[in-house]
């Protein structure tokens, strides 16, 4: 029954632009670039939106079935929301198609480091992949990137109990923001 109301294209299609919308709100969370000194640039929202992007996707093939139509449209609206940033900064088509070419190749990479550090549950290898990717290697990486990791780990722990139908009816929020209190 859900999967026959999935299918109905209008309706899925407001649910994972509203999905999109909570990963994207979640990546642009204040506390990750002040208390955990992501960079406010485009790489680092990148970074951070690639970050929520691959927990979410990470839950949703995890639960299989519909969570897998469901990870797939998230993908396909997720570059075309690239694709469309990309053109409003006035990029070319072809300057487009390698920049997402790259931007693919990044955020599955990345999601494939975190999904394997969080599943061999190392701290130290989520955040050494954290530490590579979103602060660039610099040096104040490594401080901050063990908050961040601690920070993935909580946002995932909730995830892993998030029921399919909390996605397909719209209902879905990424938990609070547990930096927001210090952490």
């Amino acid at each position: 029954m859900i999967l026959a109301r999935w299918r109905a294209r209008r309706a899925s299609k407001a649910l994972i632009e509203q999905l999109r919308g909570e990963i994207v709100a979640a990546g642009r969370r204040p506390a990750l670039y002040q208390a955990l000194a992501a960079p406010d640039r485009l790489d680092g929202r990148f970074e951070l939106l690639t970050l929520h992007a691959g927990l979410v996707l990470r839950r949703l093939v995890a639960i299989g079935g519909l969570g897998h139509h469901v990870a797939q449209d998230l993908v396909d609206s997720l570059f075309l929301h690239f694709d469309d940033t990309l053109r409003e900064m006035a990029l070319s088509d072809i300057a487009v198609s390698k920049r997402l070419k790259t931007m693919k190749e990044a955020f599955y990479g990345r999601n494939v480091a975190y999904a394997a550090a969080l599943a061999s549950g190392s701290r130290s290898d989520l955040a050494d992949a954290l530490a590579r990717n979103v602060y660039a290697g610099g040096p104040s990486g490594a401080l901050h990137a063990a908050a961040l990791a601690d920070y993935v780990v909580s946002i995932d722990a909730v995830l892993a109990v998030t029921p399919i139908e909390e996605f397909v009816t719209g209902r879905f929020r990424f938990p609070d923001d547990p930096t927001a209190s210090g952490a």
